[in-house]
């Protein structure tokens, strides 16, 4: 595969500009758009709910740990446990798991169809193969990432109170005091930002990965382990750059 970056990233902005042009029919693009959304969302419910739990109860552990000289007041685990899991841990963590459960599949769906010469048969019969394979992964991912990550946060909440309070290290009442102090609404909109620009990271850099795959099943294994492995990169990345700007 070419290895030239340049070359890369002029194929990935023209595949971009064929995939937001005007649809054909809205219709075929409604039906495959639902069967992404159920795929990204029903699909990694569970991962990420079982990834969230346990997040959260680690978090509310250790930060009792730091906290157990008494100079601080317990109630702060439950406010540390709230804002690390909005702000940090339920936007990236999501993403970067999903990288490895919805962009690997997204590539390897492609990527068999264009093995298989299915994308090249859809091309002959005029269809925008780009806006049809691509787009309606792009706008189910945009719908439902960032409604796990919401769900992420959440759960990430109750798995740090089913650690500290039931175990004895705070009341409920403190935990809950916790969650209730400090908050910034601003936090919210940007866990919601990270979700978003990461969901397009995932689904367009995976989707390119698969739609110019050539040759076999190495390659194709290949595509898939690169979808994962870039899309992760470029996820830390945007995650730098986004509390740069969001945060100053």
């Amino acid at each position: 595969m070419e290895i030239n970056p340049l070359y890369h990233f002029g194929r990935y902005l023209m595949m971009l500009k064929q995939v937001f042009s005007k649809p054909e029919k809205i219709w075929m693009y409604r039906n495959e758009t639902f069967r992404q959304m159920h795929d990204i969302g029903i699909g990694s419910l569970v991962i990420i709910a079982l990834i969230s739990v346990f997040i959260g109860a680690v978090i509310a552990i250790q930060f009792a740990y730091q906290l157990s000289s008494g100079m601080v007041p317990d109630y702060y685990i439950g406010y540390i446990v709230r804002d690390i899991s909005i702000i940090e841990l339920a936007p990236t963590i999501s993403a970067l798991v999903l990288a490895g459960k919805v962009g690997s599949n997204m590539a390897a769906e492609l990527g068999g169809m264009r093995q298989k010469e299915h994308i090249d048969a859809m091309e002959i019969m005029g269809v925008n193969t780009h806006a049809f394979l691509i787009l309606p992964k792009i706008i189910a991912a945009f719908i439902m990432i960032p409604i796990l990550v919401i769900c992420a946060a959440a759960v990430s909440m109750v798995g740090g109170y089913l650690a500290s309070v039931p175990t004895g290290i705070l009341a409920d009442a403190e935990y809950v005091r916790g969650l209730r102090s400090f908050f910034m609404p601003f936090n919210v909109t940007m866990m919601l930002v990270k979700a978003c620009v990461f969901s397009f990271i995932i689904t367009t850099i995976s989707c390119y990965q698969g739609y110019y795959v050539k040759g076999g099943s190495i390659e194709l294994g290949a595509a898939s382990t690169r979808a994962v492995v870039y899309s992760d990169i470029f996820i830390l990345f945007a995650d730098l750059i986004l509390a740069l700007i969001l945060t100053t």
